[in-house]
């Protein structure tokens, strides 16, 4: 029990100016209207579960104080709960709370000293974690009493608490009002560190990103199903207005809404039957890079996937394949089944779970001879995400992320060691013999995690084993605006954190291409020189070359040549899109000396702002062009 040494404790402060205080604090609230500004409903406060989950999350991930500057005693053992609660509304209030608890701690704990609660109360220790998380909430909902439905089951720890806290309501309220008066602040949350607070603004405005389960549904469908519901199609998102959507510029299989309306499209048919899926838009970006450097055949190893939503949305890419997609490693075989039927439920048919850790995996695992592509989504710190909660829950990652959240960045030791393991991860890609590319892909803004570990890996990339080494390649998705040209010249892809999406870094690694011992022979095919850029695999068309001995030819050649439409002088390999990124490329052509029966004459490449020659020779020297 909390024992409360009763009003005498006080006596010696000024009960009026008390209540003047706490008035000022609830007035500063209702002006403020922080809590309300976008038209939300008033907070009532949640069930008994959450506030226990949300201490117990708390507990874990608070930050811990020197000797001489701890102000409150927490225990080391959690709390019981009810049951082990697999609801995901109530894990997401959870760890939702227990944040923003973490984010004000400091505040938290100052006002519970300031209002005599722990000078006047005995606590035990157990308890600080849920009274912190409680206070916060307390606060949050303007000191007013929690709503509790008739059904709902209480917790006797929860109960204390709250009554404790109701009774010093005027006290904590005063004490807040001291405290944003010391501080000029109007409310707690411009207390808080200008990173953070970026951040915040970030995740409100934030649109949501789902892809379209080809699987299931077409495209055309989707835009049907969800007009028919009051949805309109439009060019892009704003943050607030009409029940709306646009389509993705990146990956065409992905729409956007705007995020107030995601309780509306979750109670939809379209979401409820796994039609559509919520995810970040960095996953798709990266299996949107792996499908376009796939051939019919070719197999996929995803590691660290996080999300078994991106899993599927692989699977569904590749549905019309032969591919087959390797995923490790699941930490529980008592999980596999779970996964099965939500794959199952997706129509993925060609997903095959792997239990070992990456690293502990053979390179040269007899299971993974045709695998051509990796991806590799490692753990990162993951300070381009906007909403950390969201960010831990849909990619399993540790809690222990959330601290860094909370401080706005990430520490220099722990960022040492997320770098490490990633180089690590990398380079052991690297080593599969069969494969062809790798896709890096990461959620962090540190260069420590993305263009360091890239650059490492391909430095010190082993050259004695006998297959051609790794090299840079230009990103595969198509550049939609100057800056992201701008942010990709160096061959990474990158976008910022902004208001509309969170930050990624993806980085396309393929093998060099062998030189060929012949010169093409057919005068329509062009010969890429020494800077020819590879991010696909590529086939050469039967139908121009001449066979070629065994011994001569080469199982794969990853190579990309991007040409504008009108002058292709033969079909596209299979997965190329007309949205293809622009890039610099230079080629050599000979002039064809009679004209293909079927195919239109290739014109002469002539320099910018140059005329266009008439019978030139073969022999030219190589002329450059960039497309535009």
């Amino acid at each position: 029990m909390l024992n409360s040494t009763g009003e005498l404790e006080f006596s010696k402060e000024n009960s009026t100016e008390i209540s003047q205080l706490a008035s000022l604090a609830l007035s500063h609230d209702a002006a403020s209207g922080e809590n309300n500004s976008a038209g939300l409903p008033e907070k009532t406060g949640y069930p008994d579960s959450v506030y226990v989950m949300a201490a117990n999350i708390f507990q874990g991930i608070r930050i811990e104080k020197s000797p001489e500057k701890v102000l409150i005693k927490y225990g080391s053992e959690p709390l019981q709960s009810l049951s082990e609660c697999e609801d995901e509304s109530v894990q997401r209030s959870s760890y939702e709370l227990a944040f923003s608890a973490l984010k004000y701690q400091d505040i938290l704990e100052t006002i519970l000293i300031d209002s005599y609660i722990f000078p006047s109360t005995t606590i035990p220790d157990h308890l600080s974690s849920l009274i912190i998380v409680m206070l916060y909430d307390f606060q949050d909902r303007k000191f007013q009493a929690r709503l509790l439905s008739d059904n709902e089951e209480s917790i006797a720890e929860v109960q204390e608490v709250e009554n404790l806290l109701i009774s010093f309501k005027t006290k904590l309220a005063a004490a807040l009002a001291r405290y944003r008066i010391k501080h000029d602040a109007l409310s707690i949350y411009h207390i808080l560190p200008e990173t953070v607070r970026n951040q915040e603004l970030r995740a409100s405005t934030l649109p949501l990103y789902a892809w379209i389960n080809t699987c299931k549904i077409s495209p055309e469908e989707v835009y049907h199903s969800l007009k028919k519901k009051g949805y309109h199609k439009v060019k892009s998102v704003p943050h607030i207005g009409d029940k709306v959507f646009a389509v993705d510029q990146h990956c065409y299989d992905v729409l956007i809404f705007p995020s107030h309306l995601k309780n509306d499209l979750l109670n939809i048919d379209l979401f409820k039957e796994y039609k559509l899926i919520f995810q970040d838009k960095s996953r798709s970006l990266a299996v949107h890079s792996i499908k376009a450097l796939l051939n019919m055949d070719d197999d996929i190893l995803m590691v660290n996937t996080g999300s078994w939503y991106t899993v599927a949305h692989m699977s569904v890419l590749t549905n019309n394949n032969t591919s087959k997609i390797f995923v490790c490693g699941v930490q529980s075989q008592a999980k596999d089944p779970k996964l099965m039927n939500l794959f199952t439920k997706m129509g993925c048919k060609n997903v095959e779970i792997l239990p070992e850790t990456f690293i502990n995996i053979d390179s040269k695992d007899h299971r993974l001879q045709k695998v051509k592509v990796i991806l590799l989504l490692p753990r990162c710190s993951g300070l381009g995400v906007s909403n950390p909660v969201e960010f831990i829950l849909n990619e399993h990652e540790d809690t222990g992320l959330l601290k860094d959240f909370s401080q706005g960045g990430t520490s220099e030791d722990k960022l040492h060691v997320l770098a490490q393991q990633q180089y690590e991860q990398l380079t052991h890609a690297m080593k599969f013999t069969k494969a062809q590319a790798v896709v890096y892909c990461t959620c962090s803004v540190y260069p420590e995690e993305n263009e360091a570990v890239v650059k490492k890996a391909l430095e010190f990339q082993d050259h004695g084993i006998k297959v051609q080494p790794y090299r840079l390649s230009p990103p595969v998705l198509p550049l939609c605006s100057l800056k992201e040209i701008h942010l990709s010249t160096d061959k990474f892809f990158r976008m910022e954190p902004s208001e509309i999406t969170n930050g990624c870094f993806l980085s396309v690694l393929t093998r060099e291409v062998r030189k060929s011992n012949k010169p093409a022979t057919n005068p329509l095919v062009p010969t890429l020189t020494k800077n020819t850029s590879s991010s696909r695999p590529y086939e050469r068309p039967t139908n121009f070359l001449r066979p070629r001995p065994e011994d001569k030819m080469v199982a794969l050649k990853p190579v990309e040549i991007v040409l504008p439409p009108v002058m292709l002088p033969f079909p596209s390999p299979q997965g190329t899109r007309a949205q293809m990124p622009t890039q610099h490329f230079y080629c050599r052509w000979g002039a064809p000396k009679t004209l293909v029966s079927g195919y239109l004459p290739t014109p002469s490449l002539s320099r910018r702002g140059e005329k266009p020659k008439e019978n030139l020779s073969s022999s030219l020297p190589r002329r450059s062009r960039p497309w535009l």
